[in-house]
């Protein structure tokens, strides 16, 4: 025989159901969870830090990952010795600070083709130096179009040479990553178009915050050209315009799990960089997690 259901007995029954169908009840898009981390490019913030600066306000700030600018004064550079990528790698394991990336000034769009190997020949050396301190990827960029050619045979000239280091790195266990760079480079259908003009999948591109990729107050029409190849980002200013709570929002629906970067526009001094960077923190961690 059963027993009718007191009034308590009732309402935990029905608790239950309530929160097991929440449990159940898959993750709208605007509450997925957030993936990706904060870290710092070199460029500017500490381009004056040395390397154990950088190390240690990164540790104390919670940022977790770096991209080492070229000539900056951390001096994680391809002139380092073997002993000497040995340290660089140890210190920043150590120091619980991911090595995201190496930032390189390559570029691949030059008339002249002597230039173009060159610098070809300078992203191997990155990436060698990549491989064997632990870094993801190793970014390059395009920087215009020469006006005296077809842009058209430009962005295929750009693609090869992707390509071609995207092999190389693909060796060495390092990814390319095309920064969404230069006055008509950076827009986001010529980004596309260097894109599509190299297939590769060991290159990618890293999503610059340019204010062109802003239409209507909206960034999603430039992420949506570009999200399937997005492997890294920059980010800088999060008090300005740019909609970054709702790149972050875009980052958590396509499940991004990688790096933001802070790339901001004025080097900070070493005694303020834990400030700054807590305060930066604190902000980028209001807008990631934002609906």
């Amino acid at each position: 025989m059963k027993h009718p259901m007191n009034r308590r007995q009732f309402l935990h029954s029905t608790s239950a159901l309530a929160l097991g169908a929440l449990a159940a009840r898959p993750l709208l898009a605007a509450e997925a969870p957030r993936k990706f981390k904060l870290g710092i490019v070199s460029y500017n913030v500490s381009a004056n830090w040395d390397l154990a600066t950088t190390i240690d306000v990164c540790r104390q700030a919670q940022i977790e990952g770096v991209e080492f600018r070229t000539t900056h004064k951390h001096l994680v550079e391809p002139a380092l010795t073997a002993d000497q990528r040995r340290e660089v790698k140890k210190r920043c394991l150590d120091g619980g600070v991911t090595i995201w990336g190496l930032g390189s000034v390559c570029e691949f769009h030059a008339t002249d083709q002597a230039v173009v190997k060159k610098n070809i020949a300078t992203c191997a050396e990155f990436i060698k130096l990549a491989a064997d301190i632990g870094a993801r990827g190793v970014k390059v960029r395009p920087n215009g179009f020469p006006k005296e050619v077809p842009p058209e045979k430009t962005i295929a000239q750009i693609g090869a040479a992707l390509d071609e280091c995207g092999k190389i790195g693909a060796d060495h266990g390092v990814e390319i990553w095309m920064e969404v760079h230069g006055s008509v480079t950076a827009e986001p259908k010529n980004a596309r178009a260097i894109m599509d003009a190299c297939p590769n999948k060991n290159v990618g591109a890293c999503w610059n915050s340019n204010g062109g990729d802003v239409k209507e107050g909206s960034v999603k029409w430039s992420y949506d050209l570009l999200k399937d190849r997005i492997r890294s980002c920059h980010i800088n200013d999060l008090n300005s315009q740019y909609p970054y709570q709702e790149l972050f929002k875009l980052f958590r629906e396509s499940g991004y799990d990688r790096f933001t970067l802070c790339e901001y526009a004025k080097s900070v001094p070493a005694e303020e960089g834990v400030a700054f960077l807590k305060k930066y923190r604190q902000r980028w961690l209001e807008l990631a997690s934002a609906s």
